[in-house]
């Protein structure tokens, strides 16, 4: 595939998927910092409600550290040429998600100075909370700058053959919600609101992924249809 074909994120972008970035390991950190806490203070039959708390917010930072993180690979992915930072960067949520309860799982099962009852209440929901922050954590369809290359390639030819523009279409720009392309710039989803327009591809490199429209590919389905009974009619 050319250069002038490849997925290239936008600055924009990019700078998106940094601060993304930046706010999961805040995320990750806190929930490393919280399981510090849990395993220093909190690991004992008196602090058994105050452990199982503890727990679930450290659960809610392991997510929501991986869902920025996930965010952030949509917008500027890793190339699958370089497989060992395309599996740590699509991964990471996972890996920080099971670091951020496995040595504290580890030694509330070892502890002896537990009884058994808040051993196994303790260890029972922290095992359920690592593996539900390694699951969540985890990219089964990690975006790569190749699939998106494809897409590209694949959205760009359906748009032609439905006759729209493809070196002129609309989109919200960056920092709004929403990655839909639209064929028209009088859509009512864009009505109000700050637009940005190009190619096809730029759409996919300002935000991460991009989707036709289904109002604009309805209203382009129609006025394909005049010029396929022309074209009839001159065949004839």
């Amino acid at each position: 595939m050319s250069d002038q074909n490849t997925f290239v994120a936008s600055p924009e972008a990019k700078g998106k998927a940094k601060q993304f970035r930046i706010f999961a390991v805040i995320a990750w950190v806190l929930a490393m910092a919280g399981q510090a806490y849990a395993i220093f203070n909190l690991i004992s039959d008196e602090t058994l409600v105050w452990l199982i708390v503890t727990i679930v917010v450290i659960l809610a930072l392991a997510i929501t550290g991986s869902t920025l993180w996930k965010k952030a690979n949509r917008l500027d992915p890793a190339s699958e040429k370089d497989q060992t930072r395309f599996f740590i960067q699509n991964q990471l949520g996972a890996i920080m998600g099971v670091l951020a309860f496995l040595p504290m799982v580890i030694l509330i099962l070892t502890n002896k100075n537990i009884s058994g009852k808040t051993k196994g209440i303790a260890g029972a929901i922290a095992t359920v909370a690592m593996l539900a922050a390694g699951v969540t954590g985890a990219d089964f369809n990690p975006p790569s700058v190749e699939k998106y290359t494809e897409e590209i390639k694949q959205k760009t030819a359906e748009a032609k053959l439905a006759g729209i523009d493809t070196d002129n279409v609309f989109w919200l720009k960056e920092g709004t919600k929403g990655n839909k392309y639209h064929a028209y710039d009088d859509c009512r989803y864009l009505k109000g609101k700050s637009v940005s327009s190009g190619s096809i591809k730029q759409s996919f490199e300002q935000k991460g992924s991009s989707e036709l429209c289904k109002i604009c590919q309805k209203k382009a389905s129609k006025a394909a249809i005049p010029n396929e009974v022309e074209e009839l009619i001159e065949e004839q």
